[in-house]
């Protein structure tokens, strides 16, 4: 019963935002040349649905896998409990503000450092089609902690350890550490179909930015979730999204 708790406590926050992406889509075709067979309605809810099932499914490999190898979501499991889970949340706190603030600053620097090897094509597109913070914060801290980290990660270290080690033994760290680098980056490869939908001029200097970007953070995310739990990551994305946004603002 506990189990099925927090998977419906985890849902709920994933779709917050799933449904802060589905607002943005209008805008999203809006620039569009060809027209759609579909209405735009039509798209958001198709979208909505898709997106839903992944992470309805990450969720449900998240709670079989986590158990397993020693990975947590520790203010969700107090919540399931019906606790405040503020104690199970103090020891994250200073950790997800180091994790988001590093990752948000590198994430800044990065893109001044490639800033002249991408192509102009890109850098137009992503001035006028940037998320609204709102969205960067529900979906990207949120959402995509838990398909990548809860879901994926820990289905990772499980397998890893299923290959290399006997059952019934202690997990060694190797395992979380393989895995910490492969989700972070398949959450990087993740964000190339919509650099490839934004831009027609693809050059190896804009996926390498793409990819090493997003993994580096993936990296910090990963990490942290090992070492303190979901949450901790979770709220370090979000501090890495708002760290560039109020960079964005003062330069």
């Amino acid at each position: 019963m506990e189990d099925i708790k927090r998977g419906v406590i985890l849902f709920v926050f994933g779709f917050l935002g799933i449904a802060s992406l589905a607002f943005f889509i209008p805008h999203l075709l809006s620039f569009q040349t060809a027209a759609l067979p579909i209405s735009v309605e039509v798209v958001q809810v198709l979208s909505t649905i898709q997106s839903s099932v992944l992470l309805f499914l990450m969720i449900w490999l998240g709670l079989t896998f986590s158990k397993k190898v020693g990975l947590t979501a520790p203010v969700v499991a107090s919540w399931a409990r019906l606790e405040s889970g503020f104690e199970a949340f103090k020891p994250q706190i200073i950790p997800a503000l180091i994790g988001g603030i590093v990752g948000g600053l590198f994430l800044l620097a990065f893109f001044g450092l490639f800033t002249n090897y991408l192509p102009a094509e890109f850098l137009t597109a992503g001035e006028n089609l940037t998320l609204p913070w709102y969205a960067k914060i529900l979906y990207g801290g949120i959402t995509e902690e838990i398909l990548i980290r809860w879901g994926l990660m820990s289905f990772l270290v499980w397998g890893i350890y299923w290959l290399t080690q006997k059952n019934g033994s202690e997990v060694r760290p190797h395992n979380y550490i393989i895995a910490v680098i492969v989700s972070a980056l398949v959450f990087g490869l993740g964000h190339l179909p919509v650099v490839f939908a934004l831009t027609s001029e693809v050059t190896v200097s804009l996926v390498i930015y793409i990819v090493l970007g997003n993994a580096f953070f993936g990296f910090i995310a990963g990490y942290l979730f090992w070492k303190r739990g979901l949450e901790c990551a979770i709220i370090a994305h979000m501090v890495a999204h708002f760290t560039m946004i109020l960079a964005a603002g003062f330069s």
